[in-house]
């Protein structure tokens, strides 16, 4: 039996959306999340809504949360992992989806194993995964790029980019936008890529207006959704 005091850090999966907790979230998943009584979050306000959400064990406001997002800074990152060397286990929350994955809490995940600390993965809905699974595109190569340039002309050259790189490679390129700015991207997507290379676009994964299609882009220019609000992936695959 291993005498190692320090405690796990746990990865809890959120939802995407305003969707029950229970839907889309394993049970195991839940009750590790209902037990904890230090959480590391996104944004400690959302992070208390979801623990209020799913029926916490612990009293709320006993409830030590604490905030890691993109401003924070790398030299604080250590001392959220103090409470974990001493013996308790935590719980790393993002916004939305899997913690870790286009998500600040990656820098924390690493400085957990330099520090001998458990990760415990815990299942729960991926956008990224659920989106390239419903795509029809390659699953056994892609790229995730994350946010593209917001900049036009920078964004236009990042999108030839991905496409040469999966005409090459034949490999399907993945990328996210914030929501406000998908009209726009998606239209720079339809002015700057070939005619004949498939995009897939997922929008409001698991919630009830999910909406997963994928086209060529000769296509999409004749009927282009609307998608400003709406979480959105979207994939694109040249042969």
């Amino acid at each position: 039996m291993s005498s190692d005091p320090r405690g796990s850090l746990y990865l809890l999966p959120n939802t995407l959306g305003e969707v029950a907790p229970e839907a889309v979230i394993p049970a195991g998943a839940l009750d590790r999340a209902r037990s904890l009584d230090y959480i590391i979050a996104e944004d400690p306000k959302a992070a208390r809504a979801f623990l209020k959400r799913i029926a916490t064990t612990r009293p709320l406001q006993s409830i030590r949360v604490e905030r890691l997002d993109h401003n924070t800074r790398a030299s604080d990152i250590p001392a959220f992992l103090e409470p974990l060397l001493a013996g308790s286990d935590a719980g790393l929350l993002s916004e939305a989806g899997l913690p870790a994955v286009a998500d600040p809490g990656a820098s924390l995940v690493r400085l957990s194993h330099e520090r001998d600390i458990r990760v415990v993965p815990m299942s729960g809905p991926s956008s990224l995964v659920l989106a390239l699974a419903a795509s029809g595109l390659d699953g056994q190569r892609f790229a995730f790029h994350g946010y593209l340039p917001i900049a036009e002309i920078e964004l236009v050259s990042t999108l030839k980019e991905c496409e040469r790189q999966s005409r090459k490679l034949k490999q399907t390129q993945i990328f996210i936008e914030t929501p406000y700015r998908n009209d726009r991207t998606l239209a720079t997507m339809l002015r700057a890529l070939a005619p004949a290379t498939l995009v897939c676009i997922a929008a409001d994964l698991t919630l009830d207006s999910e909406a997963v299609k994928t086209r060529a882009v000769a296509a999409w220019r004749r009927e282009t959704p609307r998608l400003k609000g709406r979480p959105t992936v979207f994939l694109l695959l040249a042969e």
